[in-house]
């Protein structure tokens, strides 16, 4: 939330069990644009947060567009789409 969203955007989960967590970003060409975590979690039932402020691994300002989130935990996977308007 928000989304769309200009310039930063915030994801939010819940694990039931501590978890290795691969959260990352993709562009609508299935590019990877950057992880913002990729490590062990051990906060359960309550919420963990990640912002994006829309810039990839570089630092660079991405464009507008259609993104993608992977969710991506021992237990399951989830995609969420995200739209970023400037």
């Amino acid at each position: 939330f928000p989304n769309p969203f200009n310039p930063e955007t915030t994801i939010e989960f819940i694990l039931q069990q501590p978890s290795n967590v691969d959260l990352s970003i993709y562009n609508i060409k299935g590019q990877k644009v950057i992880t913002l975590c990729d490590d062990f979690v051990n906060r359960v039932d309550e919420p963990v947060t990640f912002h994006w402020d829309g810039k990839d691994a570089k630092g660079n300002s991405t464009g507008s567009g259609v993104y993608f989130y992977l969710l991506q935990t021992q237990e399951s996977s989830q995609i969420k789409k995200m739209v970023l308007i400037k």
